[in-house]
């Protein structure tokens, strides 16, 4: 898959998502409201404030799919970790909303009898959310794409929210009015636990936090396939968006022309990115097999 390509598919399916939330704002502030259920409407409340994260994430996007310049030589990959980080903290902010407006509404045993409108918009929020979490958690694990990783975890957050919301709303409809509280000050749980994942996961990725054991392996098991190198001795990689960036070390024969070398090199890179999509670039450092050498590092 091009980089254009990788970049269209996942706008698509973010834009998608957006499309729906406004569908669903506004029918479970209609319901909420014509439905007298505080929670139904607190939960387009909700929705509206995830325009905040989506339409961020949509910017980040498009900062993101820019090529590297003099002033970015590593590109703009990290627009979509800042994106992520950002639905990280709607996520955490509204899990504490919910759990103090649950408090407060245990608290306060005010419990209002809903219409079967709010049931309904509360069911039909759970159904849809679920399906966008599904969509976008398969197209963001297919790109490795931060950011809509970021926004199928909003999705499913939002359809854990919808969950208690159900429970609640269908709890006072038959009169058990304290069910809406409880429900919603467990699922509020469920949120920040969900924010907490989002927040570390992109956090990790912005400080150059090491790959999954498994890439670097398979990106070591490639390189030592190539004729001519005789060992990967070091290598790191870290993400950048949806692509990842390579530093390795390789012995080969220290007999070998600079020339040669480059060949090598130039190959090494060819098979990896041939085999590893998600790989955006490789800078490859060549040592003299047999021999002892160290490289100065401050870091």
């Amino acid at each position: 898959m091009q980089r254009d390509e990788r970049f269209d598919k996942a706008e698509s399916v973010i834009k998608t998502g957006f499309i729906i939330n406004i569908f669903l704002m506004t029918m479970k502030l209609a319901a909420g409201y014509w439905g007298q259920s505080n929670a139904v409407f607190a939960d387009g409340i909700e929705s509206a404030c995830d325009f905040i994260a989506i339409g961020g994430t949509l910017i980040a996007l498009k900062l993101g799919r820019k090529p590297y310049d003099p002033e970015h030589p590593y590109g703009h990959g990290r627009a979509e970790s800042l994106s992520a980080v950002l639905v990280s903290m709607v996520i955490f902010i509204t899990g504490g909303w919910i759990m103090v407006d649950s408090i407060k509404s245990a608290i306060s045993m005010e419990f209002k009898p809903p219409e079967p409108v709010a049931v309904g918009a509360a069911f039909a929020t759970i159904i849809i959310k679920e399906f966008l979490y599904r969509f976008s958690q398969k197209v963001g694990a297919e790109l490795e794409s931060p950011a809509l990783l970021a926004v199928a975890r909003d999705h499913r957050k939002d359809a854990i929210t919808s969950i208690a919301t159900l429970a609640g709303v269908t709890g006072a409809y038959f009169g058990l009015g304290i069910m809406d509280p409880v429900a919603a000050g467990l699922t509020s749980l469920f949120i920040i636990h969900i924010g907490w994942e989002t927040f570390r996961s992109a956090s990790h990725d912005l400080m150059d936090g090491s790959a999954p054991e498994g890439f670097v392996s398979c990106v070591v098991k490639l390189a030592e396939a190539v004729p001519c190198v005789e060992h990967v001795h070091e290598i790191r990689a870290r993400r950048s968006g949806q692509y990842m960036i390579i530093d390795m070390k390789i012995e080969m024969d220290p007999e070998m022309t600079v020339k040669e070398s480059h060949e090598v090199a130039t190959e090494i890179k060819r098979v990896i990115f041939s085999e590893l999509p998600n790989v955006g670039d490789v800078m490859i450092h060549i040592d003299p097999h047999d021999e002892e050498h160290e490289d100065p590092i401050r870091l």
